[in-house]
């Protein structure tokens, strides 16, 4: 059986996962602009996409899956 990697979240990065087989492949950006502008896109063309949110060290925040309308605001 394959042994999986360990991986760290870093503090104050925004991630999204998108959803493929065999593995998943996770996305990070640092500001929720530029995160949630990349989410968009993957969504556009159909991705299978999971918004994580903002990591804090031991918890997810901002976790409200991005929209256009949030987008426009920012």
């Amino acid at each position: 059986m394959k042994q999986r990697k360990s991986f760290t979240y870093a503090k104050g990065k925004y991630y999204f996962v998108i959803k493929s087989i065999p593995n998943d492949i996770r996305i990070s950006r640092l500001t929720h602009h530029e995160a949630a502008e990349a989410f968009l896109k993957y969504k556009a063309v159909n991705k299978k996409i999971e918004w994580l949110g903002k990591w804090v060290g031991k918890k997810w925040e901002e976790n409200t899956e991005p929209t256009l309308e949030m987008l426009d605001r920012d």
